[in-house]
């Protein structure tokens, strides 16, 4: 649905994105994520219309942003972070507006607005002048406006700033209703966000794609977590032998209930192997050694934990982050 080849944007001498490569498809819900300056802001400018790149090129539904802009836009959905409203204008009037820009017209315009206001639940302010919005009531007219037309790519930077608890939730459940027959990328500094909506990430650093993976795949690193009564030269003799440990790396002690002489380790697996045969052998082992095993398992990463390993691991020029060994 969305294809975009060697992206590149400059503002002087600065590359703010620089080649990015990507593809997401119909129903994908992505997480465009990094830190502030990373590139996140100019790609989704770049990707509305908004901005034009230096170099590269974005194909929407097959067609080419650079050639048929007025067509892609009518059929996309943006919502910046920072929404340029008029406030003298009544929410009414606003959606409006951003109907003709999109080129709707009657009847079908009017039930885009009734949609979209709708799906909002902003109904109660159509006739409220924006500037008496609050900041949660602002954003759902963004969101509204964004939703307008159906479009097929939706755009949205922070859609949930501003909102509580239950608006969040509500805001989810749109988000994840319009995926079914729309692309979406989120952006957003907030990790629940994309724990709770995205099941892929795309992180830039430094204006370069860093790591284009499922999020599955992301929380899964390559090693385990053994916590044992083997001291830590017995763990070094016995476990560093077995096929598939590339390194085992001792931890802080940490307290486990009834077990104060318990050794914590961090075994690193080698390239291609299995982590299941591998934590029996390991397993077998300990056992054979005549020692306790008190724990075997997988190490899992939070996503916030991920982005800051990515974001601050160094990577040659050019190169994306080896996701399978970010640390």
């Amino acid at each position: 649905m969305l294809e975009v080849s060697e992206l590149t944007r400059s503002y002087g001498s600065f590359v703010a994105v620089d080649s990015v490569n990507f593809t997401i498809g119909q129903g994908e819900i992505v997480g465009l994520l990094g830190h502030n300056g990373a590139g996140k802001t100019t790609i989704m400018k770049m990707l509305s219309g908004y901005l034009e790149p230096n170099r590269g090129e974005i194909r929407i539904d097959g067609l080419d942003l650079a050639a048929d802009a007025k067509v892609i836009q009518q059929r996309l959905g943006y919502l910046p972070e920072n929404l340029p409203v008029y406030p003298e204008l009544s929410v009414a009037d606003y959606l409006d507006y951003a109907a003709d820009l999109k080129g709707l017209k009657n009847p079908a315009k009017t039930a885009e607005i009734q949609r979209a206001v709708k799906a909002t639940e902003i109904g109660e302010k159509l006739l409220s002048p924006i500037a008496t919005l609050s900041r949660g009531y602002k954003q759902r007219v963004g969101v509204a406006q964004a939703i307008l037309g159906d479009p097929k790519l939706l755009i949205l930077d922070e859609p949930t700033n501003g909102l509580d608890p239950t608006q969040t939730e509500h805001m989810r459940q749109l988000i994840r209703d319009i995926a079914k027959h729309a692309t979406v990328i989120l952006s957003t500094h907030i990790m629940q966000e994309v724990d709770a909506l995205c099941d892929r990430v795309l992180i830039l650093r430094g204006g370069r794609l860093a790591v284009d993976a499922k999020l599955e795949t992301l929380r899964h690193s390559n090693r385990l977590l053994l916590v044992t009564s083997l001291d830590t030269a017995a763990a070094q003799s016995k476990l560093s032998a077995i096929a598939g440990v590339a390194s085992l790396d001792p931890q802080p002690q940490q307290p486990v209930a009834a077990t104060p002489a318990a050794h914590h380790y961090r075994l690193q697996l080698a390239d291609g192997s299995q982590a299941g045969t591998v934590s029996a052998a390991i397993a077998k082992a300990v056992v054979e050694a005549g020692a306790d095993l008190y724990q075997l398992q997988t190490e899992h990463r939070d996503l916030e934990t991920l982005f800051r390993e990515v974001s601050d691991a160094p990577t040659a020029a050019g190169q994306k982050e080896d996701i399978s060994h970010a640390a």
